[in-house]
C-alpha cells in the first residue's frame, strides 16, 4: 500500500467516525452491497457517488490546497 492509499484510508476512517446518521446509512448500503457481491468495501466506496462519497473527495480537495 502506498503513502496516497494511506491518506485515503485514514479519510475514509474519519469519514466513518464523523459521518451524520443519513451518511453512516449510504455508507451502510455500500458495505451490504460490497459483502452480496464480494468486493472491497474501500474500492466501492472509493467509486462511489454517494453523498458520503463527495464528502470525502471535498475533503480530500481543501486538504490539497
Amino acid at each position: 500500500m502506498n503513502q496516497s492509499e494511506r491518506e485515503l484510508l485514514e479519510k475514509l476512517d474519519n469519514l466513518v467516525l464523523t459521518a451524520s446518521p443519513d451518511e453512516l446509512q449510504k455508507i451502510q448500503e455500500i458495505d451490504l452491497q460490497t459483502q452480496l457481491n464480494g468486493t472491497s468495501f474501500y474500492d466501492a466506496f472509493v467509486n462511489s457517488t454517494s453523498l458520503a462519497n463527495q464528502s470525502m473527495r471535498q475533503e480530500s480537495r481543501e486538504s490539497n490546497r
